[in-house]
């Protein structure tokens, strides 16, 4: 919305021509979706508790984790509030990339909503049913799927790219549509499986935003994608002020989920902050390289795969409770030691994934 006041009054003053640069709107993106969580957090934590909308906790988990029975939950719609304000004062919404994006993490943020309404307000334990809840999953994931491979302006747009190397590019036809589906999907799973200790899940997911952020960026300009080798994607430069509003938003819902934390995010906000940054990969084309940045993520669903699948073969189980935080902590680390040393390991995995953009 200012992006077209700002272009509007520039005609009369040049000088409102700044706000035409994305990295300005970026930093004006992370402010406001910071100021917005900062300013409204307290308010939403109070009105969560006033309604007793608190979380479950299970009784065979850890037994540090009963005390936190009762803590506000559903506090990630603050940042999907804060997300969706931040992108719509500071983008340029005239850009197809950021409506697919804010509209898939909205859509998968109604998902959790419903689900965590179900279990801590409706108190019913099994939530949204897990047919329902991969259903609507599995709507919008091929609907914007199908968005994205029925508009793309140039083949590589649809193609696989392999980081670590320079020119290769795998066509994949309508291949592509089932791809775009694991991905977003995937991620938006994979994200709330490991959203289980303070601040475990945010931490990570600001990381990964902001550095696909930097992909974004580059891919959009077509002189640093040529230098880099990287596709170029006219447009998805804009998908920049969305990622800068995932990390304001996530920095200011960790101010109050932070260990102890005042409150959860759910699955609104998991749900919803991993389909983000799954279809974010997707349209800059780097999947693989969200694998590799993701890789908290993906080891805490591989524990989970690996726990049940072997459970149900052999009857034992690998790890004394999944998702692997939990095995950690059964050990006898300190929540805070688990949660900071896995902040570290996706600190490098990020750079590992940023590192591709020179290694080829």
């Amino acid at each position: 919305m200012l992006y077209w006041l700002a272009d509007i009054l520039s005609s009369y003053y040049s000088g409102f021509g700044v706000f035409k640069y994305l990295t300005l709107r970026a930093i004006l993106g992370v402010l406001t979706a910071l100021a917005f969580s900062l300013v409204f957090g307290p308010v939403m934590i109070r009105k969560l508790s006033f309604y007793q909308i608190g979380q479950a906790v299970r009784d065979d988990g850890p037994q540090s984790h009963l005390s936190k029975a009762g803590t506000p939950t559903m506090g990630g719609a603050l940042i999907l509030a804060a997300i969706t304000i931040s992108t719509l004062l500071w983008a340029n919404l005239n850009n197809l990339y950021v409506w697919i994006t804010l509209g898939v993490t909205l859509a998968f943020g109604a998902i959790g909503w419903v689900d965590d309404y179900r279990k801590v307000v409706e108190k019913n334990s099994r939530g949204l049913p897990a047919k329902w809840k991969y259903f609507w999953q599995s709507v919008f994931g091929l609907g914007a799927a199908l968005v994205l491979y029925l508009t793309p302006q140039a083949p590589v747009e649809t193609a696989l790219i392999v980081p670590f190397f320079k020119n290769v590019a795998i066509p994949l036809g309508a291949f592509f549509v089932v791809l775009t589906y694991l991905v977003i999907v995937g991620t938006s799973n994979a994200v709330n499986l490991t959203d289980g200790l303070d601040g475990l899940a945010i931490m990570p997911t600001v990381m990964v935003a902001a550095a696909l952020g930097i992909f974004a960026y580059l891919s959009g300009h077509s002189e640093f994608s040529t230098y880099l080798n990287i596709p170029h994607i006219r447009g998805s430069g804009e998908l920049v002020v969305f990622t800068a509003a995932i990390v304001g938003a996530g920095l200011g819902f960790l101010w109050f989920n932070t260990y102890p934390a005042q409150v959860f995010m759910g699955d609104v906000g998991a749900l919803a902050l991993g389909a983000a940054l799954g279809v974010i990969a997707v349209i800059v084309r780097q999947e693989i390289v969200l694998f590799i940045m993701g890789g908290v993520f993906v080891m805490e669903t591989v524990s989970v795969i690996l726990q049940v699948a072997s459970f149900k073969l052999t009857g034992r189980r690998i790890f004394r409770m999944a998702p692997i935080h939990h095995h950690f902590e059964l050990k006898g680390w300190p929540e805070p030691r688990v949660i900071v040393r896995f902040w570290i390991i996706s600190l490098i995995l990020v750079l590992i994934g940023l590192a591709t953009l020179k290694l080829r």
